[in-house]
């Protein structure tokens, strides 16, 4: 009776200690997500529209730069459709491209992030620009990453919203961005990577990361990763504290954090950059919210690793795999989104980019 008696209180236990990502992930499909010829692909994500569709937003940029730094000048938010969310999405139109370098968000716009309130679509992003003739062919040899173009589109990183009535737009930008750098602050040198939570009150949670200046002026600091809260979607954006709720000095340096909330509460994934959590450098790492502010790391936090068990029977350790997204339907987790490449790791070393897409059990 004690042997019975204490295999059900382990059963117990190793329920809940059941990660709700790494513990459901299923196959892979071969050739779910999106990927477009002559374009680096990243950062999707995904709401199902009125229309029954599933309705993509991502990042892309052409291949003639190279993956990184290209982005920082010349990427544009791509929407695309399916009618499942495993897809494979077909490109409709561009969402959010260039429009001029008078701009804040006029030479690139990158890590979109899709939420809904009511009948109006926001379209959470990066944005940056510089003042430069635009990068080709001829002078393609003096881009890199410490090169004008990337130093003045890095350092004018910061995030935004746009605004429409229908998945398929027309958007509406702003001429400001929601969330601008504060002086001596770990968000003094840029915004980046927004993550909303749309509370059912309309208030809003808007997780992000930001990079400091070094005592030198010059340098960037580690990753940082903020809260900032609004009482609307349109209304002001005000971080809270003056602290990151992660940095290296807290938990670890992690990148690209997803919000999402669903019938057991608000949850996060994202990078662990230096495996500082998870053990494993580049994987998923989990936490859990009562209120979207303050976090605790999961008991069993490692979410996902960068090998994939893909539908046609492979197994393949992903060259880069990265800005986690969680599609939610009636309360519950369905399928995880991600940004991967192929190659044996490091953005210089892979050939193509797409965004990929796994169900969960």
């Amino acid at each position: 009776m004690k042997y019975f008696l204490l295999l059900f209180i382990g059963c117990i236990m190793s329920t809940k200690a059941q990660n709700v990502i790494f513990d459901n992930l299923k196959e892979a499909p071969i050739n779910g997500g999106l990927e477009m010829e002559n374009y680096w692909v990243w950062g999707s994500s995904v709401i199902k529209g009125d229309d029954n569709m599933y309705h993509m937003y991502a990042s892309r940029w052409p291949k003639m730069l190279p993956f990184h730094p290209g982005w920082m000048i010349k990427s544009e938010i791509v929407h695309a459709t399916s009618k499942t969310p495993e897809g494979p999405y077909q490109f409709k139109d561009v969402a959010l491209g260039e429009r001029g370098a008078q701009y804040w968000d006029g030479k690139s716009c990158h890590n979109p992030k899709i939420v809904k309130y009511k009948d109006t679509y926001i379209l959470y992003y990066m944005g940056s620009t510089h003042p430069f003739e635009d990068v080709n062919k001829e002078n393609l040899k003096d881009f890199k990453l410490g090169s004008k173009w990337s130093i003045a589109a890095r350092w004018s990183k910061r995030i935004g919203i746009a605004t429409s009535k229908s998945p398929y737009g027309p958007w509406e930008r702003k001429e400001s961005p929601i969330l601008d750098i504060k002086p001596n602050s770990y968000y003094s040198f840029l915004t980046s990577n927004p993550s909303p939570l749309i509370k059912k009150d309309g208030s809003v949670v808007l997780l992000f990361k930001g990079r400091s200046y070094k005592e030198d002026g010059i340098a960037q600091s580690d990753m940082s990763i903020g809260v900032a809260t609004a009482p609307h979607f349109d209304g002001r954006y005000t971080v809270v504290g003056d602290e990151p709720l992660f940095s290296m000095e807290k938990f670890g340096e992690v990148e690209d954090p997803h919000l999402w909330s669903d019938n057991k509460g608000y949850h996060m994934i994202a990078k662990d950059q230096r495996g500082l959590l998870t053990g494993g450098k580049g994987d998923g790492v989990l936490a859990h919210s009562k209120d979207g502010i303050n976090w605790v790391i999961d008991d069993k936090p490692k979410a996902y690793t960068k090998t994939i068990q893909w539908n046609n029977g492979k197994i393949i350790k992903q060259g880069q795999l990265e800005r986690p997204f969680v599609l939610v339907e009636d309360g519950e987790p369905t399928h995880i989104f991600f940004a991967t490449m192929n190659g044996p790791g490091g953005f210089g070393n892979g050939t193509k980019t797409w965004n990929m897409v796994i169900p969960l059990k």
